[in-house]
């Protein structure tokens, strides 16, 4: 098989979960009625306290930082977990994350989470990065493990830090990198958040 014809079931591997993933973060006719009886909003971070945990996250104090978390912070106001963790990913036209960290609530528990997913760009290469995600609208802790697909136009290249947004079930995960970890090409595709580690991006 040459890599052209590859590449083609990959994407076509792709979509498939991207389709299933869009069907179901339509809302139904009744929504309003069941939002209408949703659990009260949980705690949440102030942009503050994610300033502060995310420096000392990436281990720097930089502009850079604060106007891509003051971009997240407009756009969908105050998370009620963030992730903090690494990941590698490599690009040939087609690009595979894989990704490893710890879920962080507001109420101050945390528990291992895993990811991978699959991507399509225009780079070549490879690389790893520490990663920073602010998670909005979870509502239960189980509530990450599952697919999210990016959100059409929101690639954001700020100062050095790369900001994307993926949505699932009204669910927003904010994955934050560091240029030497953001891969500009590979912006359409999807993160599969895991209990435990695999090697199937899909």
């Amino acid at each position: 098989m040459s890599i052209k014809s590859l590449q083609r079931v990959l994407i076509m591997l792709l979509l498939i979960p991207l389709i299933a993933c869009a069907a179901n973060n339509q809302q139904p006719a009744n929504s309003t009625a069941k939002n209408a009886s949703a659990p009260a909003k949980s705690k949440t971070y102030t942009q503050k306290e994610i300033l502060n945990k995310a420096e000392g996250f990436f281990g720097e104090t930089s502009k850079g930082l604060a106007k891509a978390l003051q971009k997240v912070f407009e756009d969908h106001g105050e998370p009620n977990a963030y992730i903090t963790g690494e990941e590698a990913a490599g690009a040939i036209g087609i690009g595979l994350r894989y990704g490893k960290g710890y879920l962080n609530h507001a109420d101050g528990t945390a528990k291992e989470v895993f990811w991978q997913g699959p991507s399509v760009g225009f780079d070549l290469g490879g690389n790893a990065a520490k990663v920073f995600t602010l998670v909005y609208n979870l509502r239960t802790a189980d509530g990450i493990y599952q697919r999210f697909p990016g959100v059409e136009g929101t690639l954001y290249f700020i100062a050095g830090f790369g900001v994307n947004y993926m949505q699932s079930d009204g669910t927003i995960v904010a994955p934050i990198r560091t240029g030497v970890g953001w891969r500009q090409g590979a912006n359409i595709g999807y993160l599969h958040y895991t209990r435990k580690s695999s090697w199937n991006p899909f």
